[in-house]
């Protein structure tokens, strides 16, 4: 059951890339592109209609609307087209992670924490204008 549960989010977040795709490619029909790109860019954006902190209305449109609103675009782009779009979102899901990026990242962060100390050393060890009277 959680195999399933597991393969239907993969293919949910297959389809929402491969609709963010059709959204920009000019062969996909222009009602097409307009629900692709609106569903697109709600499914990825942080912000939801319905708040996640409401508890069962919260994942109502992402367990309900979110899927609905997804076949629906599903139907209007030509079926080749979404093959298409959807072998490009499964490659692009399937490619390895650039440990080496991550790291970099890792340590650009570990750098600024680092400067931010030690600029912030004087006030934090008593000797900056900010030190309390004794």
């Amino acid at each position: 059951m959680l195999g399933r549960l597991r393969r239907w989010a993969r293919g949910i977040r297959r389809d929402a890339h491969a609709l963010w795709l059709a959204a920009r490619d000019p062969r996909t029909p222009w009602p097409a592109r307009l629900l692709a790109f609106l569903l697109a860019a709600y499914a990825l954006s942080p912000i939801d209609l319905i708040p996640d902190a409401i508890p069962v209305l919260g994942l109502l449109d992402e367990a309900v609307l979110l899927p609905l609103g997804l076949l629906l675009a599903a139907r209007l782009i030509p079926a080749p087209l979404l093959a298409e779009f959807r072998a490009r979102a499964a490659a692009a899901a399937a490619r390895p992670v650039s440990r080496a990026g991550a790291a970099l990242i890792v340590g650009l962060w570990l750098l600024a924490a680092l400067l931010l100390l030690r600029w912030l050393r004087p006030w934090l060890t008593g000797v900056g204008r900010f030190a309390p009277c004794a």
